[in-house]
């Protein structure tokens, strides 16, 4: 009876042995047949790993070779955890990293943190800690940081100080047996020697922008680590400037350190240097011009009356842009490790917008300065002739209704000047800037026998003179100003078009919006002829030895004497499908007409005093209304706040700059 009992008991052990044994063999088959493939892969993944290694940006210059945007070397002293004398994280227990901690690591960390100025423990670890955590800007001291790093990746470095000057970082790694497992890591910043001078223009680099992770990942490029660029030249350009980071595919072992190199590297592409059209030296002049400008008339009437404002230079023969200022702007070395918090919102809380480029982006009433495409278009269809003279007695009232229900009544529509300018021609309208003369040949005048150039025809001309359309300046938030016409008005206000809209548009109020920039253009088209240039910042491309690969061309957008980009209407003001274009002679007369600004119109007396007397300009002060001037209950009839604009170029016939 024993004897069963025991042979029981050894087929229940056996068949438990068999039952593992079984089990075993079947998932060894599975783990190498099955799903053989897929876990070799994942070894060799785990084995593996891909290093990004950064590429060199690309250099930003004048046109004379000046440096405004280069990369700076940056000392950061790193700590790789699994290299220090002892184990960084002994005891494992993080709230008593100050007692537990091997003496030979305490003593690294003491001496470091006599060198550096971060103690050499401080704070605790918590899971929100850990979360919160970034490099070079955390209170927490050495002992927590390279805690975090060594429970992270052991064999990365981590930066324990940013930025320490190049005598510190020489000092340290002179010593270095004094520090085992402390190292110096150079890393590349971005510095503009020209600042806040530039700043609008050249712009600054940030953390690769969300929605963009696959075109900077393409190029090498880790969110976290590497930059792109954020505004200006640095953001529209950053193909060019950019470069594509190199890569090496490396064998790790189990906690991250690396064995060998697996494939040949693949070595950084630098990016290319660009030379922009700005010279920096006018930059300058045009910016100390336009604070002291601004300085005096505030001091002159002891309030502020003036905020901001806006100068651009451009060569009207090639489209360079020379100077570009707007003002207040903000100073972008202060972006070039990280986008400080505070500053930021300090600069989007600001009411002038320091951030927005005025120049390109600010879309304002022109005022008179718009006069030219009203005085260019009435003298090219024929609504007065050169030698035709209208009175101005200083106001003129004209009967209209401002919806259809409304009974007619008179509105009364004034002069600058309130006893008037007399009798007016052409050249002496725009000269003196004659608002009723512009009235009459604008909008119509029936007891003069004008018609008037009307509200179609006149956005016909504006446009062909750089309005109501975006310029293609190489730059973000270009702002295409508005045009508008009857059905605009119908659309977006829900009332019909006044003959009063025309009067109003024909001297550049009412609805209608430019930048400056497009100001700027309407003159230099003028200026050069009728041919439209198109705006640049960019004057040659240079590889990295400096070497240029793309040269400046100057590109035509068009003639508006040889081009027909001026849409024809007929009687009912509907569209034929023909184009028109302005005449030579027209544009000869609107240059001649600039010139008598100068000598004997509106801008006489300042010019009267200058060194420089052979210039020619047209002056502008345009009405407005915004959240500012509303805050201060500026916004009443006759007594509205202003913009002033002012146009000019020289030489006057051969001009190099408007």
């Amino acid at each position: 009876g024993n004897g069963g009992l025991e042979r029981w008991r050894l087929m229940v052990v056996f068949g438990l042995v068999l039952g593992v044994v079984l089990f075993y063999a079947y998932k060894l088959f599975d783990y190498q047949v099955v799903e053989g493939a897929v876990y070799q892969e994942q070894a060799n993944e785990n084995r593996t790993t891909n290093i990004s290694v950064p590429t060199q940006r690309g250099i930003i210059y004048d046109r004379n070779g000046f440096v405004l945007a280069r990369n700076v070397a940056s000392y950061n002293v790193v700590i790789t955890p699994a290299n220090l004398p002892g184990d960084p994280s002994a005891g494992g227990d993080s709230t008593k990293l100050n007692t537990d901690l091997d003496p030979s690591v305490q003593e690294v960390y003491r001496k470091l943190s006599e060198l550096i100025g971060v103690p050499a423990s401080n704070g605790e670890i918590t899971a929100d800690v850990v979360k919160a955590f970034s490099p070079c800007q955390t209170d927490l001291g050495i002992a927590q940081i390279v805690y975090i790093a060594d429970t992270n990746a052991p064999y990365d470095p981590m930066a324990i100080k940013c930025n320490v000057d190049a005598q510190l970082a020489m000092t340290i790694q002179a010593r270095s047996a004094d520090f085992p497992g402390v190292s110096i890591q150079v890393e590349s910043v971005r510095e503009y020697p020209t600042g806040s001078l530039t700043a609008t223009v050249v712009g600054f680099l940030g953390p690769v922008p969300a929605g963009e992770e696959d075109y900077f990942g393409a190029k090498g490029f880790i969110a976290g680590r590497d930059k792109g660029g954020y505004a200006g030249i640095e953001a529209t350009m950053q193909n060019i400037l950019g470069g594509e980071n190199g890569k090496r595919t490396v064998e790790v072992d189990v906690s991250g350190k690396e064995i060998r190199n697996l494939t040949t590297p693949i070595e950084p592409v630098p990016g290319n240097n660009i030379e922009l059209t700005i010279d920096t030296r006018l930059q300058n002049a045009a910016q100390q011009a336009l604070i002291g400008e601004i300085d005096y008339w505030n001091q002159y009437f002891n309030e502020i009356r003036s905020s901001n404002g806006v100068v651009i230079a451009m060569n009207p023969k090639t489209g360079e842009i020379l100077a570009m200022v707007t003002y207040p702007t903000y100073e972008n070395n202060r972006m070039a490790r990280f986008i400080p918090a505070y500053y930021y919102r300090q600069l989007v809380a600001d009411p002038w917008k320091p951030l927005f480029n005025h120049a390109i982006s600010a879309e304002h009433p022109p005022g008179s300065v718009f006069k030219m495409p009203t005085a260019v278009g009435a003298l090219n269809e024929g609504v007065v002739t050169p030698e035709q003279k209208l009175n101005d007695p200083g106001q003129i009232t004209v009967m209209e209704r401002n919806l259809l229900n409304e009974p007619v009544r008179p509105f009364t529509y004034v002069c600058w000047k309130p006893d008037g300018h007399g009798e007016m021609d052409w050249i002496h309208g725009v000269a003196n800037s004659c608002d009723v003369y512009f009235y009459k040949i604008g909008g119509g005048y029936a007891p003069d026998g004008v018609t008037g150039v009307g509200p179609w025809r006149l956005g016909g001309y504006a446009r062909a003179l750089g309005y109501g359309a975006r310029t293609g300046i190489e730059l973000p938030g270009e702002a295409s100003g508005l045009i508008p016409d009857p059905d605009w008005k119908r659309i977006n206000a829900g009332e019909s078009w006044l003959p009063g809209d025309t009067y109003i548009a024909s001297m550049g109020q009412g609805y209608i919006l430019a930048t400056p920039l497009q100001v700027l253009v309407s003159a230099a088209i003028l200026a050069n002829d009728g041919k439209y240039m198109q705006p640049t910042l960019i004057r040659d491309i240079l590889d990295p030895e400096g070497n240029v690969v793309k040269p400046f061309e100057p590109t035509l957008k068009w003639d508006v004497t040889k081009d027909p980009v001026i849409q024809v209407y007929d009687e009912n003001n509907l569209l034929t499908g023909e184009h028109k274009t302005i005449q030579p002679w027209v544009v000869q007369m609107s240059k001649d007409a600039m010139r008598l600004v100068v000598t004997e119109g509106t801008a006489k007396g300042v010019w009267a005093t200058s060194k420089i007397q052979n210039t020619a300009g047209k002056t502008g002060t345009a009405e407005y209304c915004d959240n500012i001037a509303r805050a201060k209950n500026l916004c009443n009839r006759g007594s509205w706040p202003t913009h002033s604009w002012y146009f000019g170029y020289a030489p006057y016939d051969d001009p190099e700059i408007a």
